[in-house]
């Protein structure tokens, strides 16, 4: 639960997706055996930590689908308000930004690819966490920003407070 004037961010990768066949199209391919466990500790460290968002804006891929799905298996306090959309799919941080601004809840968990996605981590806090894997973010990578905001269609890059940075032990 953020307070009244705050938005709070959780930026995620897609867990480990499978390589295996090379005949499923990029968009379709689910997350490995390694990418459902890192799903399921992100969940688990989410909940643990109180980071439980009130919505989710998923890109429309099975892998971030199936990392969303994994890790709310864990004993998540509150049900969120979830999108899947294609807009997300590889998306640049502009376009994530635009479809941020639009979201309606206080805390909101985004979940998409890289390179976008790490480039959007590192645009949106006035300065990124002191961890050696956050520039190159990894698969399941997780990082939660707060913003003083009264919507997210004021937040803009720069100016987000880092909370917690997270990569899977079992991580590429």
């Amino acid at each position: 639960m953020t307070p009244a004037g705050h938005r709070r961010l959780i930026l995620t990768r897609h867990a480990k997706s499978a390589w295996d066949d090379p005949a499923v199209a990029d968009h379709e391919r689910p997350l490995n055996r390694r990418g459902r466990r890192s799903a399921l500790e992100l969940g688990e460290w989410l909940h643990s930590r109180g980071y439980e968002p009130d919505q989710v804006l998923c890109s429309s891929a099975v892998r971030t689908r199936e990392t969303w799905s994994v890790a709310a298996m864990a004993p998540l306090e509150v049900t969120p308000k979830i999108e899947f959309l294609d807009a997300l799919y590889h998306a640049s941080p502009d376009v994530m930004l635009k479809h941020l601004s639009r979201a309606t809840r206080d805390t909101v968990m985004m979940l998409g690819h890289n390179p976008g996605i790490a480039e959007f981590a590192r645009l949106l806090p006035a300065r990124g966490p002191n961890h050696a894997d956050f520039t190159r973010y990894p698969t399941a990578a997780t990082l939660v920003v707060d913003f003083q905001a009264d919507s997210w269609a004021d937040v803009r890059p720069g100016t987000g407070s880092v909370l917690d940075f997270f990569v899977p032990s079992g991580r590429d």
